[in-house]
């Protein structure tokens, strides 16, 4: 039997419901989800009825009014996690699938086309004989995500191919967890594994560990990539007469780090060739350590090692220590086009009957407690040589600069300005699409260094993942501290990111933005052009996404730049395909001599003001015109 409603609370119920519909727009959303609150947010908070907050709100939580309400609920009561996939799917974050152990048998010979996101656990275990392909696997994927664990563990004989392996995707997540323990005869092969990715994050942790004869080549692996790392952690250890070849790894990559952690330790007859690896990269960044340590007989070539790369960070740490009868030859190692920095710390210590070779080898080295027994430099570039290769890099960089810096890039204030016609590069946002997150979510989920395991727990990194990695990175970013003169926030809101710039420019402030990505990888040709601020010198706020869950943005303080809004045309027809946004930095003099920029325009700190476009999904806030 249903209770009677008194007329009062008839009434309180018919203006409750009713206030629902008071407020909604023209097109029907509701006055309490996230983009309603934004949308009131800024009209409070800038004083500038022309400016425009559409970029803003169209990167608001999708987020309808109960699931903001639920989520923000569970986030206060530390049980995010346990709802994460509907949380990561309905307010639009980037979030990694949870890969369940594979069931599947596969007996015979298998060939593995079109497969994406799987979990090869205890697959190929003591398998006899046999080959497995994995062509064309996980290509042209938007974050794979896949997990070899313990695979061909004790097996004989067996060859596995990754033939063109997660070529093309974004944010590639690989695990080779145990791979090959304890196996006997057999091969892999890597040949163009992720070729052309973007972030790419490929652990190898105890690979083929206490194997026999089993031979592995890298061929083409991670060229053309851009920002990410692999981790050769215990590869290798205790093995027996297994060859490994390093071949094209890393080319033409961008910032790509890789590690090789005990790597080789402890094994016997260890024959491996580093050849053409990381050669014309960017910025390449290697670290071995413990390498070869303790090994038996072990054969290492590094032949046009980071050859004709751009500056370039390689530390070699108890490189072959305490090993027997080592012989290690580094033959054109380190010619980088800009200086790089090599650090060579206990190298060879301890170790017996070794020999260690330096042909034509790069500058600006450290050897530290270094083996002085059986080592030869051989036309070795010291100080002395230093002038000659840099005359060298010299006449290189008109070949190279565009493998380094892409055209159109950076450029110098004077093309600003109708008629000019100049590349336009890539300004392509390659970041996978998130939103903001809520203010009253965000502000109850932990963002510290201090916090980085409830970070993990949340968001379900486990340990060497991709989503560690981001989660540690961009913390790093976010709590260095700010450069002489900077201003600095990592704001994961709408509204965090209005009040950081009306903090620094006052409420009379607007977003400015290229319009869109039309004349990428083309020449353009500028129309009007108008100088914000009347073209006088101005501050502003430019905000720089970071690879994170949820969209977070690197907002800085800009000091002493001109900002200015061009018509991009097409150069044959003339018609109007973009309106761009261009900001010119007046003081470069706290910048690094191997930026892009200087290589590119062929000048150094301080001495000129360095142009950019805004690209896809980055902004900058100036005060009104």
């Amino acid at each position: 039997m249903h209770k009677k409603l008194s007329p009062m609370t008839l009434l309180h119920l018919i203006i409750f419901f009713s206030s629902f519909t008071v407020g909604f727009s023209s097109s029907g959303e509701n006055p309490f989800t996230p983009k309603s609150y934004l949308i009131r947010y800024w009209n409070k908070e800038i004083r500038n009825s022309k400016s425009d907050p559409s970029f803003l709100l169209s990167k608001a939580s999708p987020l309808s009014t109960v699931d903001s309400a639920s989520f923000s609920k569970l986030a206060s009561q530390n049980s995010l996690s346990t709802h994460l996939p509907a949380f990561c799917s309905s307010a639009n974050l980037l979030c990694f699938p949870d890969l369940a152990p594979s069931l599947e048998k596969h007996d015979k010979d298998s060939n593995f086309a079109g497969y994406a996101d799987r979990n090869f656990s205890n697959y190929g275990t003591d398998r006899l004989g046999g080959a497995d392909l994995f062509k064309a696997y996980s290509s042209d994927r938007n974050m794979p995500v896949d997990s070899f664990r313990r695979y061909s563990r004790d097996s004989s004989g067996h060859k596995d191919q990754f033939n063109n392996y997660a070529s093309n995707g974004n944010v590639v997540d690989q695990g080779f967890n145990g791979y090959a323990t304890g196996s006997t005869g057999g091969s892999g092969e890597f040949m163009k594994y992720a070729d052309s990715v973007n972030v790419p994050n490929l652990a190898f942790a105890s690979y083929s560990d206490d194997s026999n004869g089993r031979s592995h080549s890298f061929s083409s692996y991670s060229e053309n990539a851009n920002a990410g790392n692999q981790k050769f952690a215990s590869y290798g250890k205790n093995a027996n007469g297994a060859p490994n070849d390093f071949k094209g790894y890393g080319a033409s990559a961008n910032v790509v780090g890789s590690g090789f952690s005990g790597y080789g330790q402890s094994g016997n007859t260890v024959n491996d060739t580093f050849s053409n690896y990381g050669n014309e990269g960017n910025n390449p960044q290697n670290n071995f350590k413990s390498y070869g340590d303790g090994g038996n007989a072990a054969i290492e070539t590094f032949k046009n090692y980071r050859d004709k790369s751009n500056v370039g960070d390689d530390s070699f740490q108890s490189y072959s220590k305490n090993s027997n009868s080592a012989k290690v030859n580094f033959e054109n190692y380190g010619k980088s086009f800009n200086e790089g920095t090599d650090k060579f710390s206990g190298y060879g210590q301890g170790s017996e009957g070794h020999a260690v070779g330096f042909k034509i080898y790069g500058v600006n080295n450290t050897f530290k407690d270094y083996s002085k027994k059986g080592v030869t430099f051989a036309t070795y570039n010291n100080a002395s040589v230093k002038t000659e290769q840099k005359s060298e890099a010299m006449a290189l960089s008109g070949s190279l600069v565009k493998r380094f810096v892409e055209p159109g890039k950076f450029f110098r204030e004077s093309m600003l300005k109708k008629g000019t016609v100049m590349p336009m590069p890539n300004i392509k946002d390659k970041m996978p699409k998130r939103s903001f997150l809520p203010r009253s979510i965000l502000s109850k989920l932990p963002f510290s260094s201090s916090k980085i395991s409830e970070m993990k727990q949340i968001f379900h990194a486990d340990d060497n993942s991709s989503m560690e990695a981001m989660i540690v990175d961009s913390l790093s970013d976010c709590e260095r501290a700010p450069s002489p003169g900077e201003t600095k926030r990592c704001v994961g809101s709408a509204e965090d990111m209005i009040d950081f710039a009306v903090s620094v420019l006052g409420r009379n402030v607007a977003v400015r933005t290229t319009e869109n990505v039309k004349g990428s990888n083309q020449n353009v040709m500028l129309g009007s052009v108008n100088g914000i601020n009347g073209g006088k010198v101005t501050q502003s706020v430019s905000c720089h996404q970071s690879l994170f869950p949820y969209l977070l943005y690197y907002c800085h303080s800009v000091p002493k730049v001109r900002v200015y809004e061009a018509d991009i045309l097409d150069p044959n027809s003339k018609a109007k395909i973009n309106h761009g946004v261009a900001i010119c930095h007046l003081d470069t003099s706290a910048w690094s001599p191997s930026h892009g920029s200087f290589l590119a325009l062929g000048s150094g700190p301080g001495r000129i003001e360095v142009c950019h476009w805004i690209f896809e999904n980055d902004l900058t806030w100036t005060i009104a015109d």
